[in-house]
């Protein structure tokens, strides 16, 4: 099961799948031309802390910003919530303080994995399961993970892949999604620009004789 995407469809298609008991709900809101996006996610005990301005990474999507910090009331309940807002897209999400470990939204990569992950990129060994259906299964949990090394076993495999034949439709957006992933933390953790940390990844997939597709 996956968590949710940048798009409106595949957004609405993905938002109920925050584990056993979880619930989710969305709303559309108009604002001029943009459409603004905003989900609630709730479900789940255990609770990890953030504070307003801090960068947090949602598994599957990329980082947010925490925003703001509100209560809300549930009939004789009271719950807090983050709100948490993806620039580039314009999509908010309200996470319960309750589903933060559920959801596996966490702290950016530091600098030292960081450089971890670009030496995997450059020299590590990479599986690939022939068998298609299995192979995007795999790849789908890893993504949904929220683990930045496992998002970069999926970038790699899905180049080499590349490199024989074109990816399927669903194989190549998963594939923009995890470097999506990797040039969005690598650009907070080396406080660098995306254009910058794009081609940093560049250079560490290069080492390995692979090489970005072009981005839509």
């Amino acid at each position: 099961m996956g968590r949710k995407a940048p798009t409106d469809a595949a957004f609405r298609a993905t938002l109920a799948l925050t584990g056993e008991g979880g619930r989710a709900y969305y709303s559309r809101v108009a604002e001029r031309r943009n459409i603004h996006l905003t989900a609630v996610v709730c479900g789940g005990p255990r609770m990890m802390t953030f504070q307003i301005g801090d960068k947090v990474v949602y598994p599957n999507q990329g980082v947010g910003t925490i925003e703001n910090i509100s209560t809300r009331s549930f009939g004789s309940a009271f719950e807090k919530f983050y709100l948490l807002r993806f620039g580039c897209n314009a999509m908010t999400v309200l996470v319960p303080f309750s589903n933060v470990a559920n959801i596996g939204l966490r702290r950016v990569t530091k600098d030292r994995e960081i450089s971890r992950i670009l030496s995997y990129l450059s020299n590590g060994c990479c599986l690939i399961n022939p068998d298609w259906k299995v192979r995007f299964k795999e790849n789908t949990e890893k993504m949904q993970s929220g683990d930045l090394l496992k998002a970069a076993e999926v970038f790699k495999s899905l180049l080499q892949i590349h490199v024989d034949k074109a990816l399927s439709f669903r194989e190549k957006k998963m594939l923009d999604r995890a470097r999506h992933m990797l040039v969005s933390e690598i650009s907070i953790s080396r406080n660098v620009s995306d254009v910058h940390a794009s081609i940093v990844l560049q250079r560490a997939v290069g080492k390995a004789g692979l090489t970005l597709p072009a981005t839509n």
